[in-house]
């Protein structure tokens, strides 16, 4: 089979973070079927390995890796049960893509190039090892785990970047803040009427590989929607907050149920709608779609008996409206990259209790320690508790890196440009890799993929062709 007919196959196999146990027994499966050498390490990562082809006996083994987990997001109209339901693929010109639903590109292409290369009659190469990791999208998880004694190669090719023509040596590191509070649930007025809004429509995307462009985060603008209605003197109590979807994901949609004095409502209404106008007006280049829909109880709308004292409901919005989120600093040693952002990820507020998720990213490890503490000290200021987690390591630019000059020589070879060696803002697997296998060097390249972990995630056919012939070609002249 080729690189598509096995994407295809993966992709009937459900495999959001934390539920890889269907593609792990794939994987162990195909092995076998191909009699390949497999083992699953005592933490769940795949490593399955190819004999050299003939001829080729004598080269160092190479490893390929990527990571069996997708990031599963879907529109607020998708059925989709990411549990059992397979991803539909679609073609669209040049492009894969999926019905409702993220594609998994990211990084089931990567899988699938493996095992188009480990079966293709016409490859030649050394020994292959091929990495499989598992819940990368969650805190690399499986890399954390791996278990380097197994791991032969002390060359790797990583293949979960999204962008043809760029060999990437670095990446950043990152941290993430949980935020919670707890708040009384207090009797809704009689004469107050129950408002529900919700903010759809926006791009979203991977917080790392899509930060750089501003998007507008959802959570942001519904707590600047809710403070604009206290600003024109209006009070409110919030029964419900949810916006956001995984700590990776910038919001694209966010929803709320508020409670206001009946008597004001034409008032607040009115603000609401200004404010959503005013915040459309300067996203109309980065967000064309943005659309808003609210309902009041007597159209529509759930009226509710309790919700958030008025006072603690502003202090609530105030902190998600002046919490930090996007890009914080550039690079200064490789321009044009983002150094240090941060991703309010994800807000809930059920039953009086608030869930707060951000993602910190930077490729220097003490500008990502002061941006976690930034927006925990601007949450613990309102009330909210804060728990840093553990967090990732950077994987540091080797500008001497065998490994990534042979790639660059060998891709000005073969297609006459040259590639851009830089880094990434988004988080890899590399420098974890590295740290269990001590000596390993490592690069990291991808076909194009747009707007992942959204539903507008798009794989570009014919560069992912491109990049399985440069793979092929790179293997065939490895020594």
């Amino acid at each position: 089979m080729d690189t598509f007919e096995y994407f295809k196959q993966l992709c009937r196999i459900p495999r959001e973070s934390g539920n890889e146990e269907g593609v792990r027994q794939y994987l162990l499966s195909w092995a076998k079927d191909n009699n390949f050498e497999a083992v699953c390490d005592s933490a769940g990562n795949i490593i399955i390995r190819a004999e050299a082809t003939k001829g080729c006996e004598n080269i160092p083994s190479v490893a390929l890796q990527g990571h069996m987990d997708m990031v599963c997001v879907k529109t607020a109209e998708s059925k989709h049960d990411f549990l059992k339901d397979p991803i539909e693929v679609y073609e669209d010109g040049d492009f894969l893509k999926a019905k409702d639903t993220s594609l998994g590109g990211d990084d089931g292409i990567a899988i699938a190039m493996v095992q188009a290369l480990f079966t293709d009659p016409s490859a030649k190469h050394g020994p292959l090892e091929a990495i499989f990791t598992f819940s990368e999208e969650t805190g690399m998880d499986g890399a954390f785990g791996l278990d380097g004694s197994l791991i032969r190669s002390r060359r790797l090719i990583n293949i979960d970047s999204e962008e043809e023509g760029i060999i990437y040596i670095g990446c950043a590191g990152g941290i993430d803040l949980v935020g919670k509070a707890s708040y009384e649930m207090k009797e809704v007025p009689s004469d107050w009427d129950t408002i529900e809004i919700s903010l759809s429509g926006l791009k979203g995307g991977h917080s790392g590989g899509e930060i750089h462009q501003q998007r507008l985060n959802a959570v942001k603008a519904l707590a600047r929607i809710l403070v604009s209605i206290e600003l024109s003197g209006i009070p409110f109590m919030i029964h419900s907050f949810k916006g956001g979807t995984r700590r990776n994901v910038i919001p694209s949609q966010a929803c709320c149920s508020i409670c206001l004095p009946e008597a004001t409502k034409h008032d607040a209404v009115a603000m609401i709608e200004k404010t959503f106008q005013d915040i459309k007006a300067e996203y109309s280049i980065e967000e064309p779609t943005f659309t808003m829909s609210k309902a009041c109880s007597h159209h529509g709308a759930v009226k509710v008996s309790t919700a958030i004292d008025a006072d603690m409901s502003l202090l609530l919005v105030k902190a998600l409206d002046v919490c930090p989120h996007g890009v914080y600093t550039r690079s200064k040693a490789i321009p044009g990259i983002v150094e240090t952002s941060d991703n309010l990820a994800i807000v809930t507020v059920e039953n009086g209790e608030l869930d707060v998720q951000i993602s910190v990213r930077s490729s220097v490890d003490s500008a990502k320690m002061h941006l976690v503490n930034v927006a925990k000290i601007i949450l613990e200021s309102f009330g909210i508790s804060c728990t840093i987690g553990d967090g990732y390591p950077s994987w540091t630019p080797d500008p001497k890196s065998k490994l990534a000059k042979f790639c660059a020589e060998a891709y000005e070879a073969q297609t006459g440009k040259k590639p851009v060696i830089t880094a990434i803002h988004a988080g890899l697997e590399c420098g974890v890799i590295n740290s269990k296998c001590p000596g390993m060097d490592s690069v990291s390249i991808g076909p194009d993929m747009y707007d992942i972990h959204s539903v507008n995630e798009k794989l570009s056919i014919s560069s992912t062709k491109r990049t399985y012939k440069f793979l092929k070609h790179l293997l065939s002249i490895m020594n």
